[in-house]
C-alpha cells in the first residue's frame, strides 16, 4: 500500500510516490495511457502537469477521467495576468477532462505576485479557488530568494521547488520553513534532471522528510516499477547510501544545467537542455546514443552561438550558459575522438 503524505493546509493526503507529468509528453498517447493506468492501479494517486507541458495535461485527461475522484491533480500556468490565467486554466480544464482542478500553480514565477494586483493571475486564481474551479493555489520556482519569500508571504498554499540528495543546506532548510508555516512542499527534479543516478538514494534521502512529496518524472514501464518495487521496500538511508551521495555530489558540483528548459528557445537551435549536460551524459549513460551523426550535427550547433545572452538571462540558476556549452563542445570532440 502505498504511503501518504499529508500536504500542508491543503489536507490533501497525496502519496509519497508521486507522479512527474512532464515526460508523457515525450511518448505517444497509449504509451502515456498505459504507464498513468498502471501508475494509478498501483496506488499512485497525485499527479503534476502543467500547461506548458505541450500534451501532457491532455494524457492524463484522456488515461485518468474515469477515476477522477480518486486522484489528486496538480497543474500549472505561466500566465501572469488575469486574462492569460482565465484562458490557461478553461484550457487545462478541458484538457484534463474535469470542472476542478486540485491544486492550480502560479509556474516558474520570477517574483511573488502582488496581492493587491487586480489585474494579476493570482487574484483570478483566488476567484477560481473561490468559484470552485481550483481548491488550492501554489507556487513553482527555482529560485531560492522566490521560493522563501513564497513560503512567508502566506499566499500560496504549496510551493513547489527542486530539491534532491545534491540539494545545499540553504535549499533544504525549505522543509521547515514549510512545515512550520503548514504549506506543501512538493519537491521536483529529485534526480537532478536525469544526472543523479543513484535512483535508491534519491529514493531513501526523501524518506527522511515526512512532510516532503517528491514527484518522480516517469515515461517508462521500467522507471514506474522501479519506483513501485521501492515503495513496497524503502530502503534505509545507511552509511553507504551516504557516502554514495557524497561522490554524487563532488561529480556534479559547481555549476551544473538541472535540464529545466527554460533557457529555450535558442536561436541558433542549440538543445542547450541536453547540451549543457554532455559531459555527463556521456559518461553516466550509454554514450552511443550522444555519439551519433544527428547528435554531432547538434553539438556543432555551439559554433553558432552568437553570444545573444537570451539562455543566460532566462536560466533561474544563473549559469554562465554559453560557457558551459563552449566547455561541453569541446569535451565531447575530444570524447568522440576517442570512442
Amino acid at each position: 500500500m502505498m504511503e501518504k503524505v499529508r500536504l500542508g493546509r491543503t489536507n490533501l493526503m497525496v502519496t509519497k510516490t508521486s507522479f512527474g507529468g512532464l515526460p508523457i509528453q515525450r511518448i505517444p498517447v497509449d504509451d502515456a495511457r498505459d504507464i498513468l493506468r498502471a501508475a494509478y492501479a498501483a496506488g499512485i494517486n497525485f499527479f503534476d502537469t502543467a500547461r506548458g507541458y505541450s500534451d501532457s495535461e491532455e494524457k492524463i485527461g484522456y488515461a485518468l477521467s474515469d477515476v477522477r475522484d480518486d486522484i489528486i491533480i496538480a497543474t500549472k500556468t505561466l500566465a501572469t495576468d488575469r486574462e492569460s490565467f482565465c484562458k490557461d486554466l478553461e484550457t487545462s480544464l478541458k484538457n484534463l477532462r474535469t470542472d476542478c482542478i486540485d491544486i492550480i500553480q502560479l509556474h516558474n514565477a520570477a517574483s511573488i505576485p502582488d496581492p493587491n494586483d487586480s489585474d494579476s493571475a493570482y487574484r483570478e486564481a483566488l476567484e477560481a479557488k473561490e468559484s470552485g474551479a481550483a481548491r488550492f493555489v501554489g507556487i513553482t520556482s527555482h529560485r531560492l530568494t522566490v521560493a522563501r519569500e513564497a513560503v512567508e508571504s502566506g499566499l500560496f498554499d504549496t510551493l513547489q521547488y527542486p530539491l534532491s540528495p545534491l540539494s545545499s543546506p540553504e535549499e533544504l532548510a525549505l522543509v521547515d520553513m514549510c512545515r512550520e508555516r503548514d504549506v506543501g512542499l512538493i519537491a521536483m527534479k529529485g534526480l537532478c534532471g536525469g544526472l543523479f543516478i543513484n535512483v535508491r538514494a534519491a529514493f531513501a534521502f526523501f524518506r527522511q522528510y515526512d512532510s516532503v512529496v517528491p514527484v518522480w518524472g516517469i515515461q517508462r514501464q521500467e522507471e514506474l516499477e522501479e519506483f513501485i518495487g521501492l515503495e513496497a521496500a524503502p530502503p534505509v538511508l545507511d552509511d553507504d547510501m551516504c557516502q554514495a551521495i557524497d561522490a554524487e555530489r563532488e561529480v556534479l558540483s559547481g555549476d551544473f544545467c538541472r535540464g529545466c528548459g527554460y533557457c529555450l528557445p535558442c536561436p541558433a537551435e542549440i538543445p542547450i537542455p541536453m547540451a549543457a549536460r554532455m559531459k555527463s551524459l556521456l559518461r553516466r549513460a550509454p554514450h552511443e546514443p550522444f555519439t551519433s551523426d544527428e547528435w554531432r550535427e547538434k553539438m556543432a550547433r555551439i559554433r553558432d552561438c552568437t553570444d545573444c545572452g537570451q539562455c543566460r538571462e532566462r536560466c533561474p540558476y544563473d549559469l554562465d550558459t554559453p560557457r558551459i556549452l563552449k566547455e561541453m563542445l569541446e569535451d565531447y570532440e575530444s570524447f568522440c575522438a576517442t570512442h
